[in-house]
């Protein structure tokens, strides 16, 4: 399985923005998940962490 958890990092602590995400589109200050359930989400945030190895990658939201 490749698919991974996306976290979004705001106030100083990470939350849960979708699980299973098997798509990430990054454009200039959004980015586009989408699961493998068809689920999609687009956030305004850039992509801070990736750590595919467990599996979670980290957004950081931007204001």
């Amino acid at each position: 399985m490749c698919e991974a958890n996306v976290y979004i990092f705001k106030n100083g602590a990470e939350e849960l923005l979708l699980e299973s995400v098997d798509k990430i589109v990054p454009n200039e200050d959004t980015v586009l998940l989408e699961n493998i359930f068809g689920q999609q989400k687009i956030v305004k945030a850039r992509i801070k962490e990736m750590a595919l190895v467990s599996h979670r990658i980290i957004l950081e939201k931007i204001e």
